[in-house]
Parts: C-alpha cells; sequence; structure tokens
C-alpha cells in the first residue's frame, strides 16, 4: 500500500503507541482520522495534525464505535486502511481472576476491535489494509498474564480467519505482536501488579515495523528472538 494519500483510521490515538502509530502516518502522507476515548486529548492530537477529523468513542459501546468509523470514512471519502490501537491489561494468577475484570480484557482487547473492523468493512477499499495490535502473548502465553494472554490470542486467531476470508478484496490484514512496550499500560491495568517484565521494546522501531508492514502487505510484525528485533513476514 502506498501510504501517501491513503485514507487510514486509527483507533486507540490517544494511547501512547495509537498516538505516535497516528502522527508517523501523517508524516508519511496519509489522510488520516481518529478515534479514542478521552475526548479532551483526542482533540489536541487532530490539532497537532493539522484538523484531522476525531471524534471519540469507547471501545465497548458498538454504537459510538460504528459512529466513529461512520464518521471518519464520511470524512475521508471512505477508507484505504484502519488500525487498531485499544488495549487494557490485567496480572495475577489465572485461578485467582476477577470474572469482570476478564470480561473487561476481552471487551476491550478483543471483541472490540472485531466490532470496529466489521464496521468498517463496509468502508475499505479493495487492496486496503486492516492493521490489529495483538501482542507477543498471543504466541507466548505468560504467567501471571493468562487472561490477557487468552485475549490476545483470541484476537491473533480471529485476524488469521479474516485474512483468509478477505483475499477476495485483496484487503490484507497485518497482525502486530510486540514484546512488552513501555506505554504506561502496566502503570494502568485493571488488576494486580505486573511480573517481572523485560525492559520496555523500542516504541519507535514497533512503529516502524507497522508502517513497513502496510506497505509491504505483510501478515504479521513479530520479535525475532535471536537478534530481538521485529521482523515482517
Amino acid at each position: 500500500m502506498e501510504l501517501a494519500g491513503a485514507r487510514v483510521l486509527v483507533a486507540g490515538a490517544t494511547g501512547a503507541l495509537g498516538g505516535d502509530l497516528a502522527r508517523a502516518l501523517a508524516a508519511a502522507g496519509a489522510r488520516v482520522a481518529l478515534t479514542g476515548r478521552d475526548d479532551g486529548r483526542l482533540q489536541a492530537l487532530a490539532g497537532e495534525l493539522g484538523g484531522a477529523p476525531a471524534r471519540a468513542a469507547d471501545a465497548v459501546d458498538v454504537d459510538s464505535v460504528r459512529s466513529a468509523v461512520d464518521a471518519a470514512a464520511q470524512a475521508l471519502g471512505g477508507l484505504d486502511a484502519v488500525v487498531v490501537a485499544w488495549g487494557v491489561v490485567a496480572f495475577g494468577p489465572a485461578a485467582d481472576a476477577d470474572d469482570a475484570v476478564t470480561e473487561e480484557l476481552f471487551a476491550v482487547n478483543t471483541l472490540a476491535p472485531m466490532s470496529l473492523v466489521r464496521a468498517a468493512l463496509p468502508h475499505l477499499a479493495d487492496g486496503g489494509a486492516v492493521v490489529l495490535l495483538s501482542a507477543i502473548v498471543a504466541d507466548a502465553p505468560t504467567l501471571g498474564m493468562a487472561e490477557y494472554s487468552a485475549s490476545k490470542a483470541a484476537l491473533s486467531a480471529w485476524a488469521s480467519v479474516l485474512r483468509r476470508e478477505l483475499r477476495s478484496r485483496s484487503v490484507s490484514v497485518l497482525d502486530v505482536k510486540p514484546p512488552h512496550v513501555d506505554t504506561g499500560l502496566v502503570d494502568r491495568a485493571l488488576a494486580g501488579e505486573p511480573p517481572r517484565l523485560p525492559e520496555g521494546h523500542d516504541r519507535g522501531e514497533v512503529v516502524t515495523a507497522v508502517l513497513d508492514g502496510l506497505r509491504e502487505g505483510a501478515r504479521e510484525v513479530v520479535l525475532d528472538p535471536r537478534e530481538r528485533r521485529l521482523v515482517r513476514r
């Protein structure tokens, strides 16, 4: 995909990684629309990007998500890509997990991205792209993070099926599986204390890998364990 002139909706744009992705896409020449839960931060980012279309939405409110998607498509005249950077985390032994916390993890990390993509598909041009941020734990479930790992694994499994189903439209589906990245998410955990985590991976490398993956129509961004760098495939 050529990023210059591409019409891209970034969901979760008020988060650290989502905001960086929105800025990088705009710098690459994309026409960016934004959605996120914090309207104040959303409008500030929209102003920073020269008045990008922006509408607040709560990830778990299906109607607000659909309204935000429809507004973005109308403002941009359609969509060429959607980037979903929503996420929450919780920690603790699986046997002690709170059911309400587990439900919220799946609502935000799994069901909300699915809902947004379904809302976006009627607006998405053939040859376009869907970008979903799962995590390294989708392939390597982590002790003390069973429910979070499961929510990301479910999203990754869904992405693999969606990719095959959208082949007839030549729509690529990029599943981004970074290791721990210092975005502040750990400090806003829904429950529990984090296990010992590795040093946060460079956020800029994640952003670069996503943009390069979009350009190439890649399927995944994953960590090369030997070289500790992100690779596309």
